[in-house]
């Protein structure tokens, strides 16, 4: 058994043992370089390519969103430009309109002016006819009332001394 033991322990691990360190480090240059080689050979130039390709991606995409930044500036401008052409057109539009109804609006005011100034002449003319007549009815009116209150009093009156004091009681 004491074999066996003295085995076990010169068993433990073998990274350890002073006697393979040359052959470890050996190994583990090789598999560095090996390593090194690779990586620089191969997946660094791969890295910096893809690396450059976005850089490149990247560049050209701020290029091209600058572009189209102007681009769109330019277009609110030229929008902004039409709304204004577009206003201005339809206030034009508008003060056309309204000149053209205001003449016909003053067309329409002067026939309706000319129409009332007729109906007023008619009118007055009409006015003038019935005091006319309403001043001989009253007139006469007045002569009949006194024939018959001087008669109810007991006077005689000729037509020409009524007529007379009409008159003149009529004119103020």
């Amino acid at each position: 058994m004491a074999t066996e033991t003295k085995g076990a322990e010169s068993a433990g691990m073998p990274q350890l043992e002073f006697s393979t360190f040359p052959n470890q480090i050996f190994w583990l240059v090789v598999a560095l370089i090996v390593i090194y080689f690779i990586l620089s050979r191969v997946v660094i130039p791969r890295i910096s390519a893809v690396l450059a390709e976005r850089s490149g991606a990247i560049t050209n995409d701020l290029a091209a969103a600058e572009d189209l930044k102007q681009k769109a500036v330019e277009a609110e401008q030229a929008y902004n430009q039409a709304l204004a052409d577009a206003r201005a057109e339809a206030q034009k539009i508008s003060a056309e309109t309204r000149a053209e109804i205001q003449k016909d609006l003053d067309k329409a005011i002067a026939k309706a002016d000319a129409e009332i100034a007729a109906k007023a002449a008619e009118s007055e003319a009409a006015i003038t006819e019935i005091r006319a007549g309403a001043t001989d009815s009253i007139k006469q009116v007045a002569k009949d009332t006194a024939k018959e209150l001087v008669a109810a009093l007991g006077g005689k009156a000729d037509a020409k001394s009524v007529t007379a004091a009409i008159n003149a009681r009529m004119k103020g």
